[in-house]
């Protein structure tokens, strides 16, 4: 059976439980940044979230909604580093096991980080094995519970709280959002914050940002279809490269959203270093995608508008963080 769609009020409720759970990332402005775009952008931080990017949001909501008597056998993910974090840190919280099958290529800070908080890991070499199949094998022999990073109800509805959360700031000041873009994989993120901007700003046109030739949603939104990308194709942005869109989160996103962006490799470095010159960020490739599209490679629709960002991540290896910032 299908598992069902979640709605604006999922993400009001995920707000609610993991609240005291999580962080409140500010909302950061750079005139520098603005002329560079051509918009005003306003630059909600989510690489200053614990655990380094917004996953924790997902994984705290889904977790907490586990029943106690199924929680001793604990829980098995798949990721590429921020989920597996944010799955570590919130099993942590809870007392309860937890194991990710990362690939063997994986950040070294993002598996410094899921061993920190006591996971197990499971590596896997991700250009010749499925993460999803082996997940789901472990899973069944621990009889855990198997925790998808973006194709699950309380996933999509627990990252939706950062667009919820990015509203209210806004609304704080009076001000605002005609567009949004964020960067995207499966689309966890994106779609749960389109079901919170559904109930909170309707108006406000959101987009996806990926790199230049992993761009599968921006072509399925165009084709009305799920599309796949080429098996081997490499970016930069490691955070990012799902194969396509996920049932879940392309049903809210063929809805919701407005179309996407695309950034080159060299745009999102030059991204990072812009965010670490004039908002003193560290941001992880991946995570500065929306940025990349938004300082190089906005909407035409998009220019002279207010437009929110979404930076995502945190988590690059400092020696690879060093060589970019070198250029």
């Amino acid at each position: 059976m299908a598992s069902p769609l979640p709605t604006h009020d999922d993400v009001v409720q995920a707000a609610a439980r993991i609240k005291g759970h999580v962080r409140q990332t500010p909302v950061l402005r750079s005139r520098a940044l603005d002329e560079i775009a051509g918009a005003e952008l306003f630059i909600k931080a989510e690489c200053l979230q614990d655990t380094g990017s917004f996953k924790l949001r997902g994984a705290t909501n889904r977790l907490l909604q586990i029943p106690q008597s199924q929680r001793a056998a604990g829980v098995v993910a798949f990721s590429s580093g921020n989920h597996a974090q944010g799955v570590a840190r919130a099993a942590k919280l809870l007392n309860m096991p937890a194991l990710i099958v990362m690939p063997s290529d994986a950040p070294q800070v993002k598996i410094n980080g899921v061993l920190a908080d006591g996971a197990e890991i499971h590596s896997y070499d991700r250009v010749a094995e499925g993460r999803e199949e082996i997940a789901a094998d472990i899973a069944r022999q621990r009889g855990a519970v198997l925790v998808s990073s973006f194709n699950d109800p309380a996933i999509i509805a627990g990252q939706g709280t950062c667009g919820l959360e990015f509203i209210e700031q806004m609304e704080a000041t009076g001000q605002q959002l005609d567009h949004l873009i964020c960067c995207t994989g499966g689309g966890g993120l994106i779609s749960g914050i389109a079901l919170a901007l559904e109930g909170v700003s309707p108006d406000t046109q959101i987009w996806t940002a990926e790199p230049q030739e992993h761009d599968d949603w921006r072509r399925s939104l165009e084709a009305d279809e799920i599309v796949s990308n080429a098996p081997g194709i490499r970016s930069i942005c490691d955070a990012i490269l799902t194969p396509s869109p996920g049932p879940l989160t392309w049903a809210i996103g063929r809805r919701l959203l407005s179309g996407g962006c695309r950034a080159t490799d060299a745009q999102v470095c030059e991204a990072m270093r812009q965010a670490f010159r004039h908002l003193k960020l560290v941001t992880e490739p991946g995570g500065a995608a929306a940025l990349a599209a938004a300082l190089y490679a906005l909407p035409s629709q998009a220019v002279g508008k207010r437009i929110g960002v979404v930076i995502t991540g945190a988590n690059v290896d400092a020696s690879q963080f060093a060589d970019i910032l070198r250029g």
